[in-house]
């Protein structure tokens, strides 16, 4: 073996490497883009969960409050 089919044989090999390298960086950027929406849009589900929980709490109170006062009298 010569030195231009070795020089020839690792150009090729390095060529391939760096396209399959940049080929899974972009693949792992987009999943990670899809990842972050998911847990974006989840995100806003367990807001409004908790919102509607804080409210429901409040109304709770609210109605517990008028029964106390109606029990007092």
């Amino acid at each position: 073996m010569d030195w231009t089919q070795f020089a020839t044989f690792m150009i090729g090999n390095m060529v391939f490497t760096l396209t399959l390298w940049l080929w899974n960086r972009t693949e792992s950027r987009s999943d990670m883009r899809a990842i972050h929406q998911t847990m974006a849009e989840d995100r806003k589900d367990i807001l409004s969960m908790i919102r509607a929980i804080q409210e429901e709490v409040k109304d709770f109170h609210g109605r517990l409050c008028a029964i106390e006062e109606r029990n007092r009298k």
